[in-house]
């Protein structure tokens, strides 16, 4: 089976594409609905908590016929993060969890989990800590109730599980570690959360696949005009899956997306 992951940073901005990103954003699009994955993950919809317009809902499924859709909007502030799942089977059952986090995380449409015959498939878009850090105690309450999350379903079936998980977790995961250990997606409480999620029972399949392998990257700063071209980036996006199905998995990586920056799609191919 095939999975692919993406945060998208606005359905809206692909559907209408009138800038050079969108445009990039939109052919992205494009090339993952010719992919056919049997199930497309992706975050930072920044749909409103009303969901799609007739012309997002039209267009989506004319790219991905056939799909079964489901989306979580943030109805703590509309039009910001949310998440959204396309799937080919159609799942026993559809959850959008409350994970008893702090803030008003739990309302900003950050978690679906579907649930299959052989497996959970669960998206999750990690909350930024924010500049200055000013978010970082909470989201260190996040990874704990996410982790906790988690470890449920894993407790009742194997869990396939992906999304910007907003980490970079070792210095290979990130250009310039160097300069970056007091910054948002690098600190060490973020690193020491994301290694706890590891050591509850699950693999991340790119490290797995390129234990030592560097310049992998799912996400270059839009800010920074040469990130992409020089390979600057972060992977901060990230499969994941329970520890007993890991020996699966066939195939991960990150797809090109040429010179877009930001957040590239991630791959997973796995036999289950």
């Amino acid at each position: 089976m095939q999975f692919i992951s993406w945060n998208i940073d606005s359905i809206n901005a692909a559907v209408e594409h009138k800038s050079i990103r969108g445009e990039m954003t939109w052919q992205t699009l494009k090339d993952i609905a010719e992919r056919k994955p049997d199930v497309f993950s992706i975050q930072e919809t920044k749909l409103k908590s009303t969901g799609m317009t007739t012309k997002q809902s039209n267009t989506i499924a004319e790219l991905f016929p056939d799909y079964h859709i489901y989306l979580n909007s943030s109805t703590a502030r509309s039009g910001y993060s949310g998440t959204m799942v396309l799937s080919r089977v159609e799942p026993i059952q559809i959850d959008f969890p409350k994970i008893d986090a702090p803030d008003t995380m739990d309302n900003e449409g950050r978690i679906i989990t579907l649930e299959f015959e052989n497996y959970f498939l669960s998206t999750v878009y990690t909350p930024n800590s924010g500049a200055n850090l000013a978010r970082l105690e909470a989201r260190g309450a996040w990874d704990d109730a996410y982790r906790n999350y988690i470890k449920t379903l894993d407790a009742q079936k194997p869990v396939i599980f992906s999304g910007d998980m907003n980490v970079a977790h070792e210095e290979i995961d990130l250009k310039n570690f160097k300069t970056n250990h007091n910054s948002a997606g690098f600190t060490n409480q973020e690193r020491e959360k994301f290694s706890e999620l590891l050591d509850a029972g699950f693999t991340d399949t790119l490290r797995m696949k390129n234990p030592d392998v560097s310049g992998i990257y799912t996400w270059w700063a839009q800010i920074s005009k040469t990130s992409k071209i020089n390979n600057s980036g972060w992977r901060i996006d990230y499969y994941l899956v329970s520890d007993r199905i890991a020996t699966h998995v066939t195939d991960t990586g990150v797809l090109d997306t040429g010179l877009r920056q930001d957040h590239a799609p991630i791959l997973l191919e796995i036999n289950i």
